[in-house]
């Protein structure tokens, strides 16, 4: 087929704006997907996917099209993800499109990651054609979406078509306006091979299969590719399509998303971002790729099995292979053993890779507390990044830490001003810019340290907001800040997986929970014990986990109070003496339970 009757665009919105409902009414127009295979949330293959509703991976998609001007149109669609956790997805998905359908939910209007996700487009310099769906809701307000549209983003009201993915309005118009509007394949008529890896997943017969976008050039079964970023070369088993299954084809050209398997079985040797090319005649340069990502999260994730750590060692690196923005290491535990520290974008990022785990890989895991990347400067000058508190250095030695913050839009509606505010306070924050978006909603720019978002900062916004509060936040500076790390203490040992690094306002209050929960969760000993949380050589809380007690008065009937006396004095010695060399061993359902909660 001719380049300029092929057009690539991908689906971008907010989350929970009709993205995969959209492309399901855009597979069944165009005959991709027959009536009685179709199924709601067709592209959405991940049960994960279905049960959340949302999206988590982006996926393509070849479609035909018969357009009202006569000529049929090769049409490759993205639906990607729209949580912020996953705006990795959305960037790979841009950088192989020319165009992108900007979705605004009708009811509600634009979020914030509306706006964050048209920005990424706009920098890509792809075509935005915006989209108003669930027009068919009888809370639709039209008018206030595309004056948002015009005020916020800047894009004219004339440009808007209006559409229902659940009702199948307008999908012609959505049609019409991508083989229109969105521009031929760019970059088409280069002199040599340069096909561009967007994504990637282990088959465990076939290898590696890499999903690609044919930016000039042509591929087929039996050539030799080079991937350009290291120089392997590997024979092309087979290329084929999306429809929405995998399937084969003679060959990939100019202007095509589709998949190549080869001969490469080590997961780590195809990078995200690469530019496959022709071995015996390659390209002069390599396609720009995509900015490194660097996770904000970390965690370690330990099997709760020790014999199942080389499971979860090639478990977590496949996963790392089918998503780049996901980084690890190994790590031991002196309580859990064996495992790995892992990175991730957020916390959804975070729960959804250990869910992914457990159900795809059949691994049980335990988690340690999420905590930051800090940077910490040492008394001569030196600065050394700590994401694991027990890899901060000694406190005598350090003379400042810094701790990365946030600068989040929050969308919300007016009437939540105040409570919002008191919950940003709350968890350290500055609000910087308030702008008023229309007569119902307020947007802040705010600065907040990232620690203090991670657990329930989300939950509460959307709790104080009735579910309206959207959140959009990047990276922002290091700041100093009066950070500590807190021990748990248990007789006297302390327990690294419980070790945090938290603000000194806040420690006290964290440590007495903390102490509470352990000591009703640590079964009963046969002498006392007390748990406790410490800053340095300071206890800051302590609670006791109960003793347990033998009745050694109930052999005796009758006679002098003074032989139970003597029995309990005897019992009070040995557990005196129990206490100085007796070691508690905390059972690892204990371990499960505080980190769950937390």
């Amino acid at each position: 087929m001719d380049v300029s009757l092929k057009r690539i665009f991908c689906i971008i919105a907010h989350v929970d704006h009709g993205k995969t409902t959209l492309s399901d009414r855009l597979l069944e127009h165009t005959h991709t997907v027959s009536q009685r295979e179709m199924k709601d949330q067709h592209l959405d293959s991940m049960d994960l996917e279905k049960e959340r509703g949302i999206t988590i991976k982006m996926h393509p998609v070849t479609m035909s099209y018969p357009a009202k001007d006569g000529k049929l149109y090769q049409l490759n669609l993205m639906d990607t993800p729209g949580h912020v956790d996953f705006s990795y997805e959305v960037s790979r998905s841009l950088a192989a499109c020319e165009g992108a359908l900007l979705l605004v939910d009708a009811a509600q209007g634009v979020e914030a990651q509306t706006v964050a996700n048209a920005h990424l487009a706009f920098a890509q310099k792809l075509k935005i054609i915006p989209v108003i769906n669930k027009i068919d809701l009888p809370s639709a307000n039209l008018e206030l979406c595309t004056r948002q549209l015009e005020d916020i983003l800047t894009i004219p009201a004339e440009e808007v078509i209006l559409a229902s993915g659940k009702a199948g309005i307008g999908i012609t118009d959505i049609l019409e306006a991508v083989v229109a509007r969105v521009p031929p394949p760019r970059w088409a008529d280069y002199q040599g091979t340069r096909i561009l890896v967007f994504d990637s997943k282990y088959d465990s017969y076939r290898g590696v299969i890499a999903f690609v976008r044919v930016f000039s050039g042509t591929i087929r079964a039996g050539e030799m590719m080079m991937l350009m970023s290291t120089g392997q070369k590997a024979e092309v088993k087979e290329v084929g399509n999306f429809h929405p299954k995998m399937e084969p084809c003679a060959e990939l050209s100019a202007g095509d998303v589709g998949y190549i398997v080869s001969n490469i079985k080590a997961t780590e040797d195809i990078k995200i971002g690469d530019t496959i090319t022709h071995a015996n005649r390659p390209a002069g340069a390599m396609l720009p790729g995509y900015k490194e990502v660097h996770p904000m999260v970390y965690c370690g994730l330990y099997p709760l099995e020790t014999q199942d750590y080389e499971k979860l060692k090639a478990a977590i690196a496949r996963l790392r292979l089918n998503d780049s923005a996901f980084v690890y290491q190994p790590e031991t535990s002196v309580a859990l053993g064996f495992g790995f520290r892992c990175g991730f974008l957020g916390l959804l990022h975070m729960e959804v890779m250990q869910e992914r785990i457990r159900r795809e890989y059949d691994v049980d895991i335990i988690s340690t507390y999420p905590s930051v990347v800090y940077r910490v400067k040492v008394h001569g000058g030196e600065t050394h990044e700590v994401d694991n508190p027990i890899n901060l250095p000694d406190p005598a030695s350090i003379a400042a830490i810094y701790e990365p913050t946030i600068k989040a839009s929050i969308h919300i509606p007016n009437t939540c001003l105040g409570d919002i505010l008191n919950l940003i306070m709350e968890k350290r924050g500055t609000c910087d810019h308030t702008a008023t978006l229309d007569a119902l909603r307020v947007m802040l720019t705010c600065t907040l340290p990232l620690n203090e978002i991670l657990v329930d900062f989300n939950d509460r916004l959307k709790s104080i907001t009735r579910g309206y509060g959207s959140m959009d936040y990047e990276l922002g500076e290091y700041r100093e800040s009066d950070l500590v790390r807190m021990d748990i203490l248990v007789n006297g040992e302390p327990v690294d997986a419980f070790a945090s690094i938290v603000h000194r306002s806040k420690a006290e209050g964290q440590g007495r929970a903390l102490c509470e929960k352990l000591a009703a969760i640590i079964p009963p000993q046969m002498f006392k014990i007390a748990v406790q949380a410490a800053i340095g050589g300071k206890i800051i809380a302590r609670d006791n986990v109960r003793e347990m007690r033998k009745d050694v008065t109930a052999k005796c009937y009758g006679g002098d109070i003074t032989r139970k006396k003597k029995l309990l004095e005897k019992q009070k010695e040995g557990k005196k003496k129990m206490k100085q060399i007796g070691r508690v061993s905390i059972p690892p359902d204990a371990f499960i339970q505080v980190l769950k909660n937390n």
